[in-house]
Formats: structure tokens, sequence, C-alpha cells
């Protein structure tokens, strides 16, 4: 077994992961439209130079988009997170103790305002990048994947 499977299986227990994993499966399989549309047209095929991963297991919470090299939490709040504002913060606290950023988008405002997503999306990167002093960006002297003919 793995190190990494090891420190997973002595972290949580293994059925806890397992059911984790199999929640995080669901989820990906049944995204919301502003989750499938901020993948496709934004993450999957790393269109901001980054590699993102959909539905990603942290600490003990499944959070949409993730990546690690930005050490970035993104989440397309959507119906399912209506009421749940208190337990949402709490999480987002909990992640950032982790020196981990949280980003939330409203799902209407990715299916409905896309370009409004995508520039803020990419400013947030260019805010990450300084943040953790990252000197070679994906896209070269600060410019994003809109300025510099890929991506969207």
């Amino acid at each position: 077994m793995s190190e990494k499977h090891k420190s997973k299986n002595n972290f949580w227990g293994n059925s806890y992961y397992a059911t984790l994993k199999g929640y995080a499966r669901e989820m990906r399989n049944n995204s919301t439209k502003g989750e499938i549309k901020f993948w496709c047209e934004l993450l999957r095929k790393r269109k901001t130079g980054y590699q993102f991963y959909r539905q990603k297991i942290i600490e003990n919470y499944i959070v949409d988009f993730y990546c690690a090299k930005l050490k970035l939490v993104v989440e397309i709040d959507g119906e399912t997170h209506e009421g749940k504002e208190k337990y949402d913060k709490e999480r987002e606290n909990k992640l950032k103790q982790s020196n981990l950023k949280v980003i939330r988008y409203k799902n209407s405002d990715v299916l409905y305002n896309f370009h409004f997503v995508v520039n803020d999306f990419n400013e947030q990167i260019k805010i990450r990048e300084k943040e953790l002093n990252i000197k070679n960006s994906p896209f070269g002297k600060g410019s994003t994947p809109t300025q510099s003919g890929g991506g969207i």
C-alpha cells in the first residue's frame, strides 16, 4: 500500500474515506449545470494553465474544484447551498486553516454571466500567484487565457 493511501486510512479510517470517495464520484456524475459549464469551458483542458480536479476530497469535505499548485478551491453555489450559509462558512474557515483560498460563484452567474465569472476567476488566479510567489505563470508575463489567445 502506498504512503498516500496509508495516511488516508490512518487519518480517516478506510470506510469513511471510501464513503467520501463514493459521494465524490456521485457528485461528479450529477453535477449542476453551472459546475459542468465551469469545468468544460474553463478548467477541463487546462485553459487556465493549471490542473484542477473535480469533486476533490480535502480534509473531510468534498470541494467542487481544486488546484493543488495554487492551493485554490472553487465552489459553485447552487440551490443545494441555500440555507447552509453557516455550514459553508465553517467549512471555508477550516479550509483556510490549511492555507487554501476559497472562491465562490453562484450557479446562476456561471450560467448567465459567464464573462464576469471568467474575468474574475482569471484575476483571482493572478492574485493567488502573487500570494504564493509563483513566478512563472502558465500564461507568461501576467496574461490570462483570454488575453493570450487560449481559453475562452
